[in-house]
């Protein structure tokens, strides 16, 4: 049969199938959209959607006895997910692995390659490995045309950090349950970080405050100009920044002053060269987003990631910036000829400088494997892509891109004048300097300007203004003489980023850890966030007294750095990673089997110790903070209980006293100290009297005694120092009955929940936006939320009202709307009947396809098929979202005891003994 015979049996579908064919697998459905238009119909790019597997959250996952064996488990959606890989591998003619170009990567393309050996499809099958830092048709095809092999070493090293960040969080967490109730899980990374902040903490509360004077003078020049000068030294010795420690002292150098004349000694005027900043890093990336664009870590990573994998640009889809997880400053060498002719083209040559710039990292044990973050194209600016990009996508290209072409342009050049001055006053003499900047030649700062807010360094921050014309050797007039005075301040609490920048300063975690660490201890109730700060809670400062005093090594910043460094050997193939992992678990079964014989009274002691500022804040009379004030015999000591630690008396049971473990404990100090209830008032229509209280859950309003007794806890942002006779019964009247509703004639009534204040009818719960509104709420208004809420959403079990969609996704790869909706007990994504809850501190608004298919298939994987939420279903959830994020911290996966109980390992076991 000739050629076109044998062509023309064929049909078009059976031709199409008989040619060659390729499968490409990336990690993303957006990214194997955009990488299949490059590459045509010879390919067939499906993702994999992040990790196809991970160890099990059980006991026995990675066995040190068995030189360490590592157990692997495929959830449900992913098992789907590889069933339609192999069988696009098993029709095609080879393999290509694109996932992303780091060790996440590497790991990822290593489990669906030996999973799909496993399955026995590849045959003889070329497999190739390739990597592109940024999505683009030239970049994936230079890929493309340089394939390699899988890289051991990076996987080795992979497969060493989550060993060891399982043996540390399934180890050390069961200590923490059974010495430390209330406790949730401890980290490799996760508790160093946590202990960064709460060292801080220590910092501030161990903080003495000084007072100090500032002293200067407004003078004014022959020509009139008035400009001020700072004193710098007195009685022929030089005043240091706060040398001036008391108001005496301050009114004897202002009384000199007053009466002293002005010349001015000399005039310095020197030129100064500022650099610009290099691109940035991940961690650069969220300290700037963060001070300029007021973004969390999280937060800025997911919109770059969506800046990395592809907008559509007019038809085309295309990356704009390189690849977000990287401790790289420096770009390829074509992106710096691109930087350089946009620059020349766009800003003039005048901002050009002779010569390329280069730069090198100062981050310890970074590895710099990847570029800088810049921007794909230099050509495309800001303004020319607004219209394709959303207010954060924009924001945050703007920011890349400035910061990208700035660290390429000129220098800054700035002239800095300095005024040496001389006060004489009889004989008395004392030094004054003033100082002015202006600059001449603006160079970068003309593209970016850099900020000191959460760290940032900046490149044009003088805070000296314009010095108006001063000669040497002329008189100066005096106008007024300024002495003010100031106290020093505590360091500043940890922000996200400064928290970042510092784990990146000591090599603590990587690029791809930061985010998930900071949010993992937020999940915890180990930290929250007020006012952009970190500020640690109590079950936070125990957990990192505990194991500072019982665990010393492993929450020592050396020692974790040192573990990197180890890591970062193995990448470099310098280092085995078994041997690596021996070293480690030799020292550290040692210690845990050590705290098996550690008794709960030897903790207290010691947490007891480390934290007595915490719990036991001076007292305002100056009595002894241990000395129980009920009973004034009893010592007050850390307790544990079921749901924690809590403040109690010795002399219990005779002595009731007990009182809730705060962070705050400056302002609840005081009104906590007493157990005795404080009257408020008494009931009108009942005659009771109406108390106010603490307990060991916080202060409360009681209406009677005994178990008859109604109580109702104080809202949030209510302190017991507000609450008076009128908000203890307006609390102690809830539920209350707004009226039947118009419709169905049952009762609508409005209350404060677990979950906040809402309104109820029916079954159906709408919330309300803040406390205040459950007193002033009518029966119109609230006949109008409910059905509000009633007409975003379809009815759900138990009669409840479905929740209402507050974003659309797109479609589910096995079809079916994919929606995030907010529920009575938060947001959740839903698909189908499947219901899955949010992280805590998740923003709905923030959710990615990638990670609501992620969240739906763990929630389908573990039967989580409902669909009406129940409270115990919010709480399965979150025990659920809980695992996700410990997952992705390197921590261990723990809400309670019993979780424990459940896995059956060898330390639950202990701890029913203990």
């Amino acid at each position: 049969m000739s050629w076109r015979r044998y062509w023309r049996a064929w049909s078009p579908k059976q031709l199409f199938q008989r040619m060659s064919m390729n499968v490409v697998v990336v990690e993303s459905p957006s990214k194997a959209k955009t990488i299949n238009k490059y590459l045509g119909p010879g390919y067939k790019v499906l993702a994999s959607f992040g990790h196809v597997r991970d160890l099990p959250a059980k006991d026995g996952s990675v066995r040190p006895d068995e030189d360490f064996e590592m157990s692997w488990e495929v959830d449900g959606a992913s098992a789907k997910r590889m069933k339609d890989i192999a069988d696009a591998v098993k029709a095609s003619d080879g393999l290509i692995l694109a996932t992303d170009p780091d060790r996440e990567g590497e790991a990822i393309s290593w489990h669906v390659l030996d999973l799909l050996r496993k399955k026995k499809v590849l045959g003889d099958k070329p497999v190739k490995r390739v990597v592109f830092n940024a999505i683009t048709k030239k970049a994936v095809l230079d890929a493309m045309a340089q394939p390699r092999d899988i890289d051991a070493s990076l996987v080795d090293a992979y497969l060493a950090r989550r060993a060891l960040d399982y043996l540390v969080g399934f180890n050390l967490s069961p200590v923490l349950w059974r010495k430390l109730p209330g406790a949730r899980s401890a980290g490799r990374v996760q508790s160093v970080a946590l202990r960064l902040v709460c060292d801080r903490e220590s910092e501030i509360e161990r903080f003495v405050t000084e007072e100090y004077w500032n002293i200067s003078a407004l003078l004014k020049t022959p020509r009139g100009d008035e400009f001020e000068a700072r004193l710098v030294s007195a009685d022929g010795k030089r005043l240091p920044a706060k040398a001036i420690g008391n108001g005496e002292e301050a009114n004897r150098l202002k009384t000199l002053l007053d009466g002293a004349s002005y010349v001015v000694e000399s005039v310095e005027a020197k030129p100064v060269k500022r650099n610009p900043s290099p691109p940035f890093t991940t961690s650069t990336l969220q300290q700037a987003a963060s001070s300029k664009l007021g973004f969390s870590a999280s937060r800025t990573m997911q919109v770059a990631q969506k800046l990395y994998e592809g907008i559509d640009i007019g038809g085309e889809t295309v990356g704009l910036i390189t690849y977000m997880r990287t401790d790289g400053v420096q770009m390829a060498p074509e992106a710096i000829d691109a930087a350089r002719q946009a620059i020349g083209s766009q800003f003039g040559e005048r901002y050009l400088p002779e010569k390329p710039r280069f730069y090198s990292t100062k981050a310890k044990n970074a590895q710099e494997a990847h570029e800088a973050i810049r921007p794909t194209d230099f050509n495309r600016t800001p303004d020319q892509v607004r219209r394709f990009l959303d207010g954060d996508m924009l924001r945050l290209y703007d920011l890349v891109w400035k910061r990208g072409i700035a660290s390429q342009m000129a220098s800054a050049e700035i002239e800095r004048t300095t005024a040496e001055i001389v006060a004489d006053n009889a004989g008395k003499r004392a030094g004054l300097r003033a100082t002015g900047s202006v600059i001449r030649f603006d160079g970068f700062i003309a593209a970016y300007t850099d900020m000191k807010e959460d760290g940032e360094q900046t490149d044009d921050g003088d805070e000296d203004g314009r010095l108006p014309e001063i000669n040497a050797r002329e008189n100066l007039a005096k106008q007024k003489i300024n002495a003010s005075q100031h106290f020093t301040e505590p360091p500043p609490r940890y922000s996200e980023a400064t928290l970042i920048k510092k784990m990146e300063e000591l090599g603590i975690g990587r690029p791809s850890t930061y985010a998930a660490t900071v949010t993992t201890l937020i999940d915890r109730d180990y930290v929250e966030i007020d006012k952009r700060k970190l500020l640690p809670q109590a079950k936070g400062r125990l957990v990192t007294a505990f194991l500072e005093s019982f665990f010393t090594r492993y929450v020592e910043y050396d020692f974790t750095a040192s573990l990197e460094e180890k890591l970062d050997r193995i990448s470099a193939g310098e280092l085995n990673w078994k041997d690596v992992l021996r070293d480690f678990w030799k020292d550290f079964f040692s210690q845990i089997e050590d705290t098996k014989e550690l008794r709960v009274t030897n903790v207290l002691d010691a947490l007891n110790e480390e934290l007595a500022p915490l719990v036991f804040p001076k007292r305002e009379d100056g009595g002894d903070p241990r000395i129980c004030q009920v009973c004034g015999t009893g010592k007050l000591s850390l307790k544990l209980g079921k749901y924690g630690a809590f403040v109690g008396c010795s002399n219990y049971p005779e002595c009731n006293y007990t009182r809730q473990l705060s962070s705050d404990s400056s302002g609840d100090a005081e009104a906590a100290a007493s157990n005795e209830p404080q009257s408020l008032g008494k009931d009108p229509h009942t005659g009771e009297e109406i108390t106010l209280r603490n307990g060991r859950f916080g202060p409360y309003v009681q209406r009677g005694d005994g178990k008859e007794a109604k109580r109702a806890s104080l809202p949030k942002g209510w302190t017991p120092a507000t609450i008076d006779h009128e908000k203890a019964l307006a609390l102690l009247s809830l539920p209350r009955d707004l009226g039947p509703h118009p419709e169905t004639g049952k009762m609508i009534s409005a209350g404060i929940g677990r979950y906040g204040p809402f309104v109820l009818h029916n079954g159906t719960y709408a919330n309300l936006e803040s406390v205040e509104d459950v007193f002033s709420i009518g029966l119109n208004r609230a006949t109008s939320v409910l059905a509000d809420k009633q007409s975003k959403g379809a009815g759900g079990a138990g009669g409840r009202t479905g929740a209402a969609a507050v974003k659309e996704l797109g479609e589910h790869p096995d079809g079916g709307a994919i929606t995030v909706r907010d529920g009575r007990y938060g947001p959740y994504v839903n698909w189908g009947k499947v219901n899955a809850t949010l992280p805590r501190g998740k923003d709905p608004q923030s959710v990615t396809v990638e990670e609501a298919l992620a969240f739906i298939a763990e929630r389908a994987a573990k039967g989580g098929v409902t669909k009406g939420k129940t409270a115990k279903g919010k709480s399965a959830g979150r025990k659920q979202a809980g695992t996700k994020t410990a997952k992705a911290a390197g921590t261990a996966t723990a809400e309670k005891p019993k979780r424990a109980a459940k896995t059956k390992t060898k330390s639950a076991a202990k701890a029913k003994k203990d």
